[in-house]
């Protein structure tokens, strides 16, 4: 039987994935945006709307499930205000929404930067500690959506911690990456190990049907690869498998340091360099999935295939 889903957030990257797939499987698509699709797809019902205010939103008929993956979430990038405004008051516009329309089922993507940063090994049974205006706001948003679970014993959530999320289109980390190791050479910015949890845009997608899947009315994951891979292990497998002229380079921890500190007048001037994201570098996000592993979700067994996928999906542009 076909389902009706709203996506809210569609014209994103995991947005515009996840739409292709549920209207690849027959399902009726409606995509709630304030900008327009990088794609469309057919059959889709495209809205330009600001999850911000919900209010004159009219959704007609039965929906099975509401997808929130509407966010700021470039960080740092925007005033501080601007992660609660849309993070928190989308949750609560969404939430409100759900309950005008009776849907019983929403499925939210947070993030890992709940977190906050550390060395350590994070799970989801560890405590959120977010330092960032982007992160007090994803749990916050986390909580409003427990709230509206808790109205009523009908109703079914699940909430995804995506780490870095790389694919088609992705247009961040790991597409630089790839168009710096096109160039030649590669600086590891003061060390090698800095572990980079991450999840291929696919895989993800597959982590989330997984869950919500499940019979539990609550499910909370971690999505990211359980083999927690460095910097050097992403950035060796690519140059093994696709740039194997590309020379690595390490940049003393010291020098780094010394470039963030001169970097924050650059950065007050805006000019688009921001120290913040110098000192990210050297920083892991070890994330372990704890949930998905415990349910024996079937991960790719190394990162080989997943850049194969990537690699072919974009023709090996990487972008």
């Amino acid at each position: 039987m076909q389902q009706r889903h709203v996506v809210f957030g569609g014209s994103g990257f995991i947005g515009t994935h996840l739409i292709r797939h549920l209207a690849a499987a027959g399902d009726h698509v409606i995509s709630v945006d304030k900008m327009p699709p990088r794609h469309v797809f057919d059959g889709v019902d495209y809205r330009l709307a600001d999850v911000r205010d919900l209010s004159d939103l009219a959704l007609e008929g039965p929906i099975s499930r509401f997808y929130n993956l509407a966010a700021v979430h470039t960080t740092p990038g925007h005033p501080t205000h601007e992660y609660y405004d849309t993070n928190i008051n989308g949750a609560l516009q969404v939430t409100k929404l759900a309950e005008r329309c009776r849907v019983d089922e929403i499925v939210f993507t947070s993030s890992i930067s709940v977190y906050g940063p550390s060395e350590d090994i994070k799970t989801e049974d560890s405590i959120p500690a977010p330092v960032s205006a982007y992160g007090y706001s994803k749990l916050l948003a986390e909580h409003v959506h427990e709230d509206w679970l808790h109205r009523n014993e009908a109703r079914k959530l699940t909430v995804v911690r995506p780490a870095v999320v790389f694919g088609p289109g992705e247009d961040g980390n790991f597409t630089r990456l790839a168009k710096l190791l096109r160039k030649g050479f590669f600086v590891y910015p003061g060390r090698k190990d800095t572990v980079k949890a991450c999840i291929y845009v696919e895989d993800l997608l597959e982590a989330i049907a997984f869950a919500h899947q499940r019979p539990e009315r609550y499910v909370l994951f971690n999505a990211a690869y359980p083999n927690r891979y460095t910097l050097e292990d992403i950035v060796g497998t690519l140059i093994r498998n696709y740039f194997p002229k590309t020379r690595e380079f390490l940049l003393p921890g010291g020098v780094v340091t010394v470039v963030a500190a001169m970097l924050r007048p650059v950065s007050v001037a805006n000019v688009g360099i921001h120290p913040d994201r110098v000192t990210k570098l050297v920083r892991s996000t070890n994330i372990y999935p704890k949930w998905l592993e415990g349910n024996s979700f079937n991960f790719p067994k190394s990162l080989d295939p997943v850049l194969a996928r990537w690699e072919k999906e974009t023709g090996g542009t990487f972008v």
